[in-house]
């Protein structure tokens, strides 16, 4: 490399030292390997993940592959940024250092001892949980040390604050099939957890919606599902997550991942509906992030698939204008589900298709089929715009030059 400095986009000059040799770019954690150079970790990382050997620099045979944080260098780095804030270089943050494979083998040993006291062992849980919320890789390092074997038992059969901080952690974890059937086969464990819905703490309620989700979603079985999704509780407690203010964000975000796997068993899904999850998820809608919001409408779709939630959807006035709004807004899944609940509510209740096209759905559905969106979600449109035709205002009857009304209902679904 020269030792001349190399220009920026940005109009300042980085120290070729200071760049990466894999990536060419500022280090921002800086480590070293056995040969003595120093790269960027998350692409030393990635060229050893990739099945190479060999040093990128020296090309010689690396025996050994830890990585040595090189503080001396990041703390120089960090220098450099905080010099060069003039030209919107900004300050790279002292990066979080993985967990020692022997420090968790040890909170591990500690926490499933049962000669060690209770307040060790609670304090190793509460280091681990620490340790496992950090990073993916801190995360999958604990996983490989049979952490859910350890924790299963304990989130069962201990004290409370000591089961409660097992769980909190177990959630972190994806569970095997074989262990989803187990817990969803245990109804003593399954009424434990529709319990902890109940609780006065909000971590705990969480986390057992946490743990129920895994649990129903995990299982292959039919029946397994069904068993869990049978216990009224359950309904009750998600549903009331979704109630939860706003600033408590994953509360949301368990709750709709909880009731969707719930819904997705379709004998059970009045029970959502007696619960209030009609009203709660319109009343939400709005709150969810992306993802989440896909669910909530995926969730809406299933439900307006029986009667009784047909009913109570239709019973909300915000229903049809919010999902008449959300089309080609978030993403084409939430379209295609937003299609499909309106289809099913406009199938129903003429009510519902007066307030559709009040609401421009009419507008909405001639984009819709027009756009790249899924076959899917341009079928159902085309559906409800046929169911529609009776209730479209004469002018767009009349005018097709825009949107060739009068062509898009023919086509074959």
């Amino acid at each position: 490399m020269p030792a001349s400095l190399e220009p920026l986009d940005l109009g300042v000059h980085i120290p070729y030292h200071f760049r990466c040799p894999i990536s060419l770019e500022l280090m921002r954690d800086p480590v070293t390997v056995c040969t003595g150079q120093t790269y960027d970790r998350p692409s030393i990382e990635s060229w050893v993940t990739a099945g190479n050997t060999t040093c990128p620099v020296t090309r010689a045979t690396l025996t050994d592959f830890t990585l040595i944080p090189n503080h001396t260098l990041r703390r120089l780095i960090q220098e450099w940024c905080v010099a060069n804030r003039a030209f919107g270089v900004e300050r790279i943050p002292t990066p979080k250092q993985p967990a020692d494979p022997a420090l968790v083998r040890s909170l591990l040993n500690q926490i499933s001892s049962d000669s060690a006291p209770n307040h060790l062992r609670l304090s190793s849980l509460r280091r681990l949980r620490q340790l496992a919320r950090d990073s993916d890789k801190d995360r999958s390092l604990i996983s490989s040390q049979n952490v859910r074997q350890i924790l299963l038992p304990i989130t069962f059969n201990a004290v409370d604050e000591f089961k409660h901080e097992a769980l909190a952690l177990l959630v972190l974890f994806p569970l095997a099939e074989s262990e989803c059937a187990a817990l969803a086969s245990d109804s003593d464990k399954v009424t434990y957890l529709s319990r902890l819905l109940s609780h006065s703490s909000l971590e705990v309620r969480v986390n057992s919606a946490a743990l129920i989700e895994i649990v129903v979603a995990g299982t292959h079985s039919p029946e397994l599902r069904a068993q869990v999704s049978d216990v009224d509780e359950i309904y009750d407690g998600v549903v009331d997550l979704l109630r939860c203010p706003i600033s408590y964000p994953r509360a949301l975000k368990i709750g709709i991942k909880a009731l969707f796997a719930l819904c997705l068993v379709k004998q059970t899904r009045h029970k959502a509906v007696a619960a209030g999850a009609p009203a709660v998820l319109v009343d939400r809608l709005a709150d969810f992030e992306k993802c989440d919001a896909e669910r909530a409408l995926a969730t809406v779709e299933l439900l307006c698939r029986i009667p009784a939630g047909c009913a109570a959807f239709a019973g909300h006035a915000l229903t049809v204008p919010m999902l008449v709004k959300i089309i080609l807004k978030i993403s084409d899944r939430a379209t295609e589900y937003a299609a499909g609940a309106l289809l099913s509510l406009c199938s129903e209740s003429e009510r519902c298709q007066r307030e559709a096209v009040t609401a421009g759905v009419l507008t909405q559905l001639l984009l819709l089929v027009q756009s790249d969106c899924t076959e899917r979600a341009k079928r159902k449109a085309q559906m409800l715009l046929k169911l529609l035709r009776d209730s479209w205002p004469q002018d767009c009857i009349g005018n097709s030059d825009d949107f060739a009304c009068s062509q898009v209902v023919v086509v074959p679904f």
